[in-house]
């Protein structure tokens, strides 16, 4: 069971991701160069947006887990700083050894090479599991990394259910981590895989950008001539089509531990929820560099849900000739439900369920699809996927 989501938006003259020389994104489509927003600005906005509407655990993607996070904690509960930095530290190399190296982690520091995505049960889990091995081990460092070891040696072939059994429920790896994945390399942690996939939003014409030059005044200068500083940056503008799969039954198994397929005998509250926040927030959420000088907030004004067993497509070849005209919305709008048709007679009709939800100024030409409100187009869909 695949949702998908099809958003087309319009953005003013912004500068919504920049590549590492701070000019606008961009990609070649069709022979034409096109503006481009990264599927992980995308989500980055999308779970920072997210992190404020769930309940369920959070997570923490950064170099910093151990030091900033587990040893803190540790410290704050009363254990001696030089005992938590020790065991942390023996903790930490157990967790990220691959065939046997140790060399990812900065022994004083307690920093990864790289960020790691953990999730807040899972920090709760090792912070419980140093304090019982200090305990245990009143004060012998070397008995408590034995236990330490002994632990892991009975979770490494599932460390989720050792998690389990310890009372950390799912998900362990946080929200974040059940819908955008983990990937890691390590003996014990799980990997999670993602059951959300994000595209690269383009824009559905050619790119038009242009560099906007700007100075600053300094206000104290007095009778000083010219400016006190000056720079330029490179703006454009466009409609975004932008495209999203979620694989339901993997996300219920990363949200309740079941296997995907048993997701529809599980609790479907918080993938439900989780789902509504997702299609909101790609609706609404603006990706965007220069936030002070461009104020780059728009809304989408045409949303598509597809709700279906079939192997998900993009409807991006729909913009493979890009839009030209003076209403660029209204006719990306009417090239995406042409290219849809158009697949639906190659392949012989869709048994996917379809809602979609657009503003009142511009036209939907399709016929078969159900038109209305986005809340009611979000919640029909989720119920053609959970039931009642």
């Amino acid at each position: 069971m695949f949702l998908q989501i099809h958003f087309l938006t319009s953005y003013h003259a912004s500068l919504l991701n920049r590549d590492d020389v701070g000019l606008a994104k961009r990609i070649n489509f069709g022979g034409v160069p096109r503006l481009r927003v990264s599927s992980q600005c995308q989500k980055r906005h999308w779970r920072e947006w997210m992190l404020e509407k769930t309940e369920l655990p959070r997570g923490f993607r950064t170099r910093h887990f151990f030091s900033r996070i587990v040893k803190r904690r540790l410290v704050a509960n009363g254990m001696d700083e030089q005992a938590a930095h020790d065991l942390v530290l023996h903790l930490s190399q157990k967790l990220l050894t691959t065939a046997g190296d140790k060399t990812a982690l900065d022994k004083e520091t307690l920093a990864m090479k790289q960020p790691v995505l953990f999730g807040k049960p899972e920090a709760d889990y090792f912070v419980q599991l140093v304090q019982e091995a200090a305990a245990q081990a009143q004060g012998d460092i070397k008995s408590a990394t034995a236990y330490i070891d002994e632990q892991f040696k009975k979770g490494r072939k599932n460390f989720q259910a050792l998690l389990q059994q310890a009372g950390f429920n799912n998900p362990v790896a946080g929200f974040e981590g059940a819908m955008f994945g983990r990937f890691v390399t390590s003996d014990i942690l799980t990997r999670v895989d993602a059951p959300v996939h994000v595209a690269h939003a383009f824009t559905t014409h050619a790119l038009d950008t242009e560099v906007d030059f700007f100075t600053v005044v300094d206000d104290l200068a007095g009778d000083e001539m010219g400016a006190a500083h000056a720079n330029d940056m490179e703006l454009g503008g466009g409609v975004f089509y932008g495209y999203v799969v979620v694989d339901v039954p993997l996300l219920l198994s990363n949200l309740t531990g079941c296997e995907r397929e048993e997701w529809k005998q599980q609790d479907s509250a918080e993938a439900r929820d989780l789902l509504a926040f997702l299609i909101n927030a790609t609706a609404q959420v603006t990706p965007g560099a220069k936030l002070g000088a461009t104020a780059p907030y728009a809304r989408a004004e045409c949303v598509l849900l597809e709700v279906g067993d079939k192997q998900p497509r993009s409807l991006a070849n729909a913009f493979l000739r890009p839009v030209k005209g003076q209403q660029p919305m209204q006719l990306s709008i009417e090239a995406m439900a042409r290219y849809m048709s158009a697949l639906d007679e190659m392949y012989g009709g869709s048994d996917e369920k379809r809602f979609v939800s657009i503003a009142p100024i511009h036209t939907w030409p399709g016929e078969q699809e159900a038109i209305s409100s986005l809340p009611i187009a979000i919640d029909n869909s989720l119920t053609a996927i959970f039931g009642e």
